[in-house]
């Protein structure tokens, strides 16, 4: 609104709608050098004083998310049986291992870094956080049954998290991923599958993940030197057992690759009402090979894909499923020399691959289900590379086992916590992604975990103190307050 004084204007003026009239002034949009450049040549005094310092103030968002889930309570229970050390308890150390990965450290040697740090030892209880050499003999202690409530507790979890999302079905993924070791005497490990480093001795577990929140429902601790197949059909009848006990009713899907593919489990998720898919190692069966030679007619599913199926079963098994053709238009470099004057000579091939499935619906919509199997490749690459799954830091199983639990653990609070701050974001899709766009933990590791902050008591209130950033005020108030809201 213009403002005039004997007619003539003088300005402008905006009027808030709020109770507070609020006069906007225009930003500054030059500096003086003086304000922008510092002398920089002395080296500063360095000192070295207990001053209630912590470098990872935003693992206080992690609090409120461990209290609500009571995490610490029912770690105790796992580990019950167990002789408890004179001071530490074995829960206290399966926590401070989540807590070790949540800050971004891998081997234990890395706890003497933050051994004084006032905010670690406040979320564990403690006064003192316990040395390496106690972590090491907790680890050492660590028997099957301890590991088995362990994963139990970590399905718990799940479901706790899918009850509330109340969906109508569930996907699950099953696969399995190599964890070597250049330690040559770590027990339980063998030598066995590695195209990354041959020869190695190694674990193989095998992971069953869910597909729309992204966390790990379940492990199958392996040796290396056993096939993806070992064991899997017990492993998803149990995974399927706890499922259908939870979410009567709901319809579950389950994605594999060419590993799994068996009589034995194709005629089990069939009977138990799965709706499944699989890839075909079609290179091993003649008959598939030579009824894709000999096909003329592919139908079109657009510019890149082409199908046809056939109700189809090798000689021994029982049952005929159905079976999907598909091949992909791929462009093939030319690897002769080039002639840069004229152009990059190029051919035009195809790629082929078969899958079987008893799902009812077209070939396109079987395909995406099919191909979003990629996304549980992301979360291994997640678990190894920001939560340590890959480290081997013992040698007895059972504590490396506790290890690849607490890197799990550390994996799924992550989301949970995402989960809980923020709105889910789409609904099912055909490729079943999540169902929330997460960021990763090394993202949140950077933004808002590792940010050092001071412990203070004014008037007997526990305050902890940060550097006034708007970004980073704005992030802790979303997670903190969502917990508010949930409460």
């Amino acid at each position: 609104m213009k403002i005039l004084e004997g007619g003539v204007p003088i300005g402008y003026c905006e009027i808030s709608t709020s109770n507070k009239d609020q006069i906007r002034r225009p930003p500054k949009v030059k500096y003086s050098k003086r304000n922008i450049f510092s002398r920089m040549f002395k080296i500063p005094v360095i000192k070295f004083e207990d001053q209630h310092l912590t470098s990872f103030a935003g693992l206080v968002i992690y609090q409120p998310l461990i209290q609500n889930l009571n995490i610490k309570a029912q770690l105790k229970k796992c580990f019950d049986h167990l002789k408890v050390s004179e001071i530490f308890g074995h829960h206290i150390i399966m926590l401070l291992l989540v807590f070790h990965l949540l800050l971004g450290f891998r081997k234990l040697r890395d706890l003497d870094y933050y051994q004084d740090d006032p905010l670690v030892k406040r979320l564990l209880g403690l006064k003192r956080l316990p040395d390496v050499s106690t972590v090491s003999r907790a680890l050492r202690t660590i028997d099957a049954s301890a590991i088995e409530k362990v994963r139990e507790l970590c399905r718990n979890q799940v479901i706790t998290r899918l009850q509330k999302l109340a969906l109508s079905r569930l996907t699950l993924d099953f696969d399995g991923s190599v964890l070597w070791t250049s330690q040559r005497r770590a027990e339980g490990t063998a030598v066995g599958y590695n195209k990354k480093k041959k020869g190695a001795r190694s674990y193989y577990p095998l992971f069953c993940t869910i597909a729309q929140t992204g966390q790990v429902f379940d492990v199958l601790f392996r040796s290396g030197n056993v096939h993806d197949s070992n064991g899997a059909r017990e492993f998803i009848d149990q995974c399927l057992r706890h499922l259908k006990e939870a979410f009567p009713g709901m319809i579950i899907e389950a994605r594999m690759d060419s590993a799994f593919f068996n009589d034995d489990i194709v005629t089990f998720l069939e009977n138990q009402g799965v709706e499944f898919s699989l890839s075909v190692p079609f290179e091993r069966f003649a008959e598939l090979k030579q009824i894709i030679q000999e096909r003329k007619r592919w139908k079109r599913l657009n510019d890149r894909w082409s199908f046809f199926e056939s109700f189809w079963k090798p000689k021994k098994w029982d049952s005929r499923f159905r079976f999907l053709f598909i091949r992909q238009r791929v462009s093939i470099a030319y690897r002769g020399p080039i002639q840069l004057d004229l152009f990059l000579p190029r051919e035009e091939g195809y790629e082929f691959k078969v899958i079987v499935t008893n799902k009812r619906v077209k070939a396109k919509k079987v395909l995406m289900f099919h191909n979003g199997r990629a996304d549980q490749e992301g979360i291994f690459a997640e678990l190894k590379s920001q939560t340590q799954m890959d480290y081997i830091p013992v040698r007895r199983w059972g504590g490396n086992q506790l290890y690849t639990m607490a890197s799990i653990m550390a994996h799924n609070l992550t989301r949970e916590l995402q989960m809980v701050a923020r709105p889910m974001e789409r609904g099912t899709t055909e490729k079943r992604a999540p169902l929330w766009s997460f960021d990763e933990l090394q993202t949140l590791r950077h933004l808002i975990i590792q940010r050092a902050g001071r412990l203070t008591s004014p008037q007997k209130q526990l305050t902890l103190t940060l550097n006034g950033n708007e970004s980073i005020q704005r992030d802790f108030f979303m997670f903190l307050d969502a917990f508010k809201k949930a409460a």
